[in-house]
């Protein structure tokens, strides 16, 4: 299996296939947009409070608010689109792990794994920012069985 010209130490970065990233403007422009209305509907599923859900995309309430009634068309940042993708990818890997109802109550739910010590998902990350949202679609992954 060939390895990929942008895993090669031997290539220059300049002549890597262009990665999708969340660094340049005018594709986080391009795709604010979506992914704010994708993030509306998982927290929305979920039943979130508005400060857990401008908390998790790292927004004040006030934008918050201004983002759930469709009302900012500024780029979500770097950071922002990040919290967007690790939030809509866990629920992506929830709705695969369960049949049921489970997968919208589950972040939620009190969970005794170490990754948590008692807390809901969401409120470790809300606690943890960007690493604890990442670990725990990270989680979700490996229980089932994605990793």
């Amino acid at each position: 299996m060939a390895v990929p010209s942008y895993a090669r130490p031997d290539t220059p970065l300049a002549l890597a296939p262009a990665l999708q990233t969340f660094a340049d403007e005018d594709d986080r422009k391009r795709l604010s947009g979506v992914a704010a209305k994708a993030f509306r509907r998982v927290v929305e599923a979920w039943g979130l409070t508005n400060a857990d859900s401008a908390a998790l995309l790292g927004v004040s309430g006030s934008t918050w608010d201004r983002i759930k009634r469709g009302g900012r068309d500024e780029a979500l940042s770097q950071d922002q689109l990040t919290r967007a993708s690790a939030i809509i990818g866990l629920y992506k890997g929830l709705e695969l792990l369960f049949a049921d109802d489970k997968s919208v109550r589950w972040p939620t739910l009190r969970n005794r794994a170490p990754l948590f010590g008692g807390a809901t998902p969401v409120e470790a990350m809300v606690a943890g920012g960007i690493p604890a949202m990442l670990e725990v679609r990270r989680y979700i992954d490996a229980v089932r069985g994605g990793i």
